[in-house]
C-alpha cells in the first residue's frame, strides 16, 4: 500500500482525508483547500495545471493521484518518471463512485471508501424521490469576460440533470464561450453563478439581470456541482435546500 501520496486534485484530496490518509498524504496543490488543516500544513506542489515537478520529486512519493481534465498531460507524463500516477476521468456520478471505490482499493481503505460511495448513492436516490419538478431551463456560468458555461459532456451537467435542471447549453460540449446575445437567445428561467473557478459575487447578479430581466439569478456553490469526491455526500441536501425555492 502507498505510504507517500501526492494528490493533484482538490476533490480527491478531500477524499483522502475522509479515508483517514493524513499520514500517507505528503503533497497537495494550492487549490486543495479542504480540509483546511491540510491546506495549512501539507506541502503544496503548485497548482493543478502548474505542478512543480521537482518539488514533487523531493517528496519521494510512491503514488501520485491526478485527473484527466484538471491536470496537464505533459506534466502528468513527467510525473510518471517519479512514481506511479493514478488517473481519474469523471463525467458523471457513476464514474465518481467508481473513482471513490478505486482509490479506496489502492490505498488500503476499501471498506471506508465503499461506505462513502454507498451513502452517496443512497442520498442521491432520496434526491430523485424528492425532485418532482423537472426541466427548469438553467444557465450555469463558470466564467466572466468572456462568459463561459458548461456543455453536456461535463460532470456539472450531470449534477444539474440530477437536480431537475435543464442545461440550456446541453447541445454544446465542454466549456463554451457565450456572448451577451447568446445568453439572451438561450432565455433561461434560472441562472446559476458558480463560486468557482470565477468567484461570482452579488454584484454580478445585476449584470446578468440586465440581460435577462425575467430570469431568477442565484449564486451557486461550485463545489457542490463540480467536486466529485466525498463532498458528494453534501450535494443532494444542498440541491434540495438551496434550489427548492426555485420551484
Amino acid at each position: 500500500m502507498p505510504k507517500r501520496i501526492v494528490s493533484l486534485v482538490p476533490s480527491q484530496t478531500e477524499l483522502l482525508a475522509d479515508l483517514g490518509l493524513e499520514a500517507e498524504t505528503v503533497g497537495i496543490t494550492k487549490f486543495c483547500i479542504h480540509p483546511e488543516a491540510w491546506f495549512r500544513s501539507k506541502t503544496r506542489v503548485g497548482g493543478t495545471k502548474t505542478v512543480a515537478i521537482e518539488k514533487v520529486r523531493s517528496l519521494a512519493p510512491d503514488l501520485i493521484i491526478a485527473n484527466k481534465e484538471e491536470n496537464v498531460q505533459e506534466q502528468v507524463e513527467a510525473l510518471c518518471d517519479i512514481a506511479p500516477v493514478w488517473m481519474s476521468d469523471i463525467n458523471d456520478l457513476d464514474a465518481a463512485l467508481d473513482m471513490i471505490r478505486s482509490i479506496g482499493h489502492i490505498t488500503g481503505r476499501a471498506e471506508q471508501a465503499g461506505s462513502i460511495a454507498n451513502e452517496i448513492e443512497s442520498r442521491f436516490a432520496a434526491l430523485d424521490q424528492h425532485i418532482s419538478h423537472t426541466n427548469t431551463a438553467t444557465l450555469y456560468l463558470i466564467w466572466r469576460q468572456p462568459w463561459m458555461s458548461i456543455g453536456q459532456d461535463t460532470f456539472i451537467h450531470h449534477i444539474m440533470h440530477r437536480a431537475g435542471l435543464q442545461n440550456v447549453c446541453s447541445a454544446l460540449s465542454r466549456y463554451p464561450e457565450l456572448s451577451n446575445e447568446d445568453i439572451i437567445r438561450l432565455d433561461p428561467a434560472l441562472v446559476l453563478l458558480s463560486s468557482e473557478p470565477y468567484p461570482f459575487k452579488e454584484k454580478h447578479i445585476a449584470e446578468l439581470q440586465a440581460l435577462l430581466p425575467n430570469a431568477r439569478i442565484l449564486l451557486a456553490d461550485g463545489e457542490m456541482f463540480s467536486w466529485y469526491g466525498s463532498r458528494l455526500l453534501q450535494t443532494p441536501l444542498y440541491l434540495r435546500t438551496v434550489l427548492s425555492s426555485e420551484y
